[in-house]
């Protein structure tokens, strides 16, 4: 098998790894009603998951660095395994979430490692594109893994989306174990060592860029499923649909996103993706609420879709941007603040749904991507002036 076969397969990893994460927002009403929880309830699944992937991810990695990279994939892979197998299986909501924390522990690991080999045994001078295409296949997942996840839980049960993860899973070790070649781990990087970089205020803005531009999207994008079903008045038959429209426009996003960094730069993608974000979320709540056709409700899903997403590569290379001689450390943060933020939302999602409306949560995120906006404007204020003084 050629190198591009294994980044290939490397993603197809990370995308069962996505889809176990993203599924949950998908199927959310589902989960609320066969065990008896409030949907905000139900939500937290997502906190606890994007939590629990955050915070001990950095930890697991740093303590595994040593190990043989595809040994520790495979291992990571079968904790992942034995996770869905678990939510498969085990009845009840306490042990469900047991579940996700076990889930969260191996796909953080996963996730992280394929990056690495992929990195490892890409041919010389592509080891950014296949980066890029492990990345990609987490994103598909909300292309192809979600509205999949819906449709296999219409047709089967809300768990049968993870028992057929755990067959995937399961298919994935064996390939791995026979295909992907040994690879050296690497050198600890101390924890210490890469939360110092917090100190410097631009690594701290750039990274408060991406908690609240994602914090914000998580607020809305946890519980779309019911809010589309309940506020916008969507029928299920058009619900599967509609999400692959919206995962069809983040993997369109994400695309335009790393064209109009390279052509246009960073501050005006960035500022310009998270400007049409807010607009995006403004304008689902005022079709959700005064039309009964789900054609402008699905138009405006789509926008918001293709605004958030955009601003993805375009804020990976603004964090290498701000600390170039620390780029790994700097990529590997921004993916603990990623998960957090995504935590977070989905926590305040679930207050505002409990202590106001589920029709609020669109009005409430647009806030948290405002405070990005503030943020970016900040950091390019300060970014002109470090090169300022570096030419003076």
């Amino acid at each position: 098998m050629s190198s591009t076969w294994k980044i290939t397969f490397l993603a197809l990893v990370s995308f069962l790894v996505g889809t176990s994460e993203y599924v949950i927002s998908g199927i959310l009403d589902k989960i609320s009603d066969s065990m008896g929880i409030s949907i905000t309830s139900a939500g937290q699944l997502v906190t606890i998951f994007s939590l629990i992937y955050g915070i001990c991810t950095p930890v697991l990695m740093a303590v595994t660095a040593k190990i043989e990279r595809q040994k520790l994939l495979v291992y990571a892979l079968g904790i992942f395994v034995l996770a869905n197998l678990l939510s498969f299986t085990l009845p009840g909501f306490g042990l469900f979430i047991a579940a996700r924390v076990i889930m969260a522990l191996g796909a953080g690991m996963v996730v992280v490692t394929a990056l690495d080999i992929a990195a490892k045994i890409a041919p010389e001078g592509k080891q950014a594109s296949s980066i890029a295409t492990v990345v990609m296949g987490f994103t598909a997942s909300l292309i192809i893994g979600v509205p999949l996840g819906r449709i296999a839980a219409a047709a089967f049960g809300w768990r049968s989306v993870f028992g057929f993860l755990a067959l995937a899973g399961l298919v994935a070790i064996v390939v791995l174990y026979l295909t992907i070649p040994r690879v050296k781990g690497d050198a600890p990087v101390p924890l210490s060592k890469q939360l110092a970089l917090l100190k410097n205020k631009r690594v701290a803005l750039g990274l408060s860029i991406t908690f609240f531009w994602l914090g914000g999207y998580s607020i809305a994008y946890t519980y779309i499923s019911p809010y589309l079903l309940t506020v916008a008045g969507l029928h299920e038959n058009v619900l599967s649909g509609a999400l692959l429209a919206f995962g069809i426009a983040s993997l369109i996003g994400s695309k335009f996103g790393g064209y109009s960094t390279d052509k246009w730069g960073v501050a005006p993608t960035l500022t310009g993706g998270m400007l049409l974000h807010i607009v995006a979320l403004l304008g689902l709540s005022i079709t959700a609420q005064l039309t009964d056709s789900w054609l402008p409700v699905v138009a405006v899903l789509v926008v918001w879709s293709f605004a958030a997403w955009s601003s993805g590569p375009t804020q990976q290379y603004n964090l290498v941007r701000i600390e170039p001689n620390y780029s790994g450390i700097m990529l590997g943060l921004n993916q603990s603040v990623m998960q957090l933020s995504m935590a977070a939302g989905a926590g305040i999602g679930g207050i505002l749904v409990d202590q106001i409306s589920l029709a609020s949560i669109t009005w409430f995120g647009t806030i948290g991507v405002f405070i990005a906006v503030i943020a970016s404007f900040l950091l390019n204020v300060r970014m002109k002036e470090k090169a300022f003084t570096e030419s003076a």
